[in-house]
């Protein structure tokens, strides 16, 4: 693994009106990284994908990827960039075929080169036969299994996956786990944003920690453990304040009485 961060960040800070959201926040992230970036809901974890993918270009500090200035070179950086969304909407009235070619021309990918791809990652992923079929018929899953395509089929140096997971069943989850490890072995950084947690365990070597817009941990899940607690979901419940959820699930069964 190469010891020059791919992507630098520096005293990065985002508001929103008043609210600031995200404060100071400064990392480097080397080739071959698995990041798995956790957080509670508002934490901060959107706005920074956003601003790593150039959907948020205001923004303060800075953001240097693969030597360049997110600032003043945006649309070179999103070509390194593959974005799998949490929330995304997919052009359903498209084939698979139709809407990947979309996606690689978008990127600028050769005709030739797309094409073949396109077929050999939908068959990959098990949708050689429905390469030609309407995806207003597609399950969520299919859909999930096509929009994880549409994120690396030009091949990016960097891979942000937003609870990619969704929808898809256990074969499914069990293969991308597996793709995740093998595409950091080729050199690929992947920033794998999720709320599951045991999954977050086994593909990051690198966990990131999030809380009201500040890194509060940041470390392997073996270092975190040895100075927190025994598992991932302790550990998030512990250093984001919410360690005993006890009193939660009591006044929702007290409810029912």
């Amino acid at each position: 693994m190469s010891e020059t961060p791919l992507i630098q960040i520096r005293n990065l800070s985002k508001s929103y009106g008043s609210k600031l959201v995200l404060k100071n926040i400064s990392l480097d992230i080397l080739p071959g990284q698995v990041i798995g970036y956790i957080g509670p809901n508002g934490a901060g974890k959107s706005t920074t994908v956003k601003i790593l993918t150039g959907l948020i270009p205001d923004f303060e500090g800075e953001v240097i990827i693969d030597g360049m200035s997110m600032a003043d070179n945006p649309q070179e950086i999103k070509k390194l960039i593959g974005y799998v969304p949490e929330n995304a909407e997919i052009y359903d009235v498209l084939t698979p075929m139709e809407y990947l070619d979309f996606i690689g021309k978008l990127y600028g990918m050769e005709e030739a080169m797309l094409q073949d791809r396109a077929k050999k990652l939908l068959a990959a992923f098990g949708l050689a036969a429905n390469k030609d079929d309407r995806m207003d018929t597609f399950s969520k899953g299919m859909k999930q299994k096509v929009l994880l395509i549409s994120g690396i089929i030009h091949n990016p140096k960097i891979i942000i996956l937003d609870e990619p997971l969704s929808g898809l069943d256990a074969n499914a989850v069990i293969m991308i786990k597996e793709l995740i490890l093998r595409l950091s072995k080729e050199g690929k950084t992947i920033f794998y944003c999720s709320h599951m947690m045991d999954v977050v365990e086994k593909v990051s070597d690198r966990i990131l920690l999030i809380n009201k817009g500040e890194i509060i941990a940041d470390g392997t899940f073996e270092s975190l453990k040895q100075n927190h607690s025994d598992t991932l979901e302790r550990i998030f419940s512990k250093l984001t304040g919410r360690e005993d959820s006890t009193t939660e699930t009591d006044a929702i069964i007290h409810a029912f009485e």
